[in-house]
């Protein structure tokens, strides 16, 4: 789905969600009581209503698969972003053992790191064009300058050694969130949801086809259950976009702390 539906507020998606899939639904209404009223309402009657049961499973089984990989690219997203922000928290625990210039230089790279991810990358990560080409300079100096420490004692010595493998952490947590912004539901799956769906509320208006209340009834529960499903997975499809998208809000709080050093 583009980026502006996305980008809408739940109830502006709910609003266009439920109105395209309501719309469907009256057109399919439209065309099979028009062909029943043409003389096709005793070959419609014909169709067994025990296909129903196959379809409404295959489509439970299609809407269960999609939510399942949105579900856990959300988890993955929130954990790297946490991760990202406890590696960065222990670097500033580490460094209290480092010279007050390191320690400064350090906590200055950090907060460059933050500030860029925040400004730069979160945008990007939102439109899905954000890539491991550009690398993140600020943690690249901050490995370097703890590599290029001569540790005078075994209290540095720890601590240096603490310090790289906290910056390697973030560095990796950074890399799985960019890579989980690029993933989203792709077209192949939202045309085959989608199209499972029509096919049940095809054969809901064939089968009661003889009565129009039944028909809009029938057709109007299904058709609100597929709405609140697919709202529920557009919501959630990109993990850092919307109204409930994954925000820097861990990576922030790390902030007055490096200020404050």
């Amino acid at each position: 789905m583009s980026d502006w539906l996305h980008s809408l507020p739940v109830v502006g998606m709910a609003v266009v969600v439920f109105g395209l899939i309501y719309l469907a639904s009256a057109a399919i209404y439209v065309v099979v009581m028009a062909f029943a009223n043409a003389g096709w309402a005793r070959a419609f009657k014909a169709v067994s209503p025990g296909i129903l049961s196959p379809l409404g499973i295959l489509c439970g089984l299609f809407i269960a698969f999609t939510a399942a990989q949105v579900w856990s690219d959300n988890d993955r997203a929130a954990v790297a972003v946490n991760h990202e922000a406890s590696a960065l928290r222990a670097v500033i625990i580490f460094a209290a053992d480092l010279p007050e210039d390191l320690r400064a230089r350090l906590h200055a790279l950090l907060h460059r790191h933050i500030e860029d991810a925040v400004d730069r990358e979160w945008p990007m990560m939102a439109k899905g064009t954000a890539t491991l080409s550009s690398s993140p300079r600020a943690l690249a100096e901050a490995m370097q300058l703890t590599l290029a420490l001569a540790p005078t004692g075994a209290g540095q010595q720890t601590a240096q050694r603490k310090i790289v493998s906290a910056l390697e952490s973030a560095l990796d947590a950074r890399r799985q969130r960019i890579l989980i912004s690029q993933s989203q539901v792709n077209a192949v799956k939202w045309s085959c949801l989608l199209l499972q769906a029509a096919c049940v509320l095809l054969v809901i208006a064939l089968i009661h086809s003889d009565s129009r209340a039944a028909t809009a009834i029938g057709m109007g529960l299904f058709a609100t259950g597929v709405a609140v499903s697919v709202l529920l997975i557009a919501a959630y499809d990109r993990p850092f976009i919307g109204q409930l998208a994954i925000g820097p809000a861990p990576l922030l709080q790390i902030m007055p702390g490096l200020e404050a050093g």
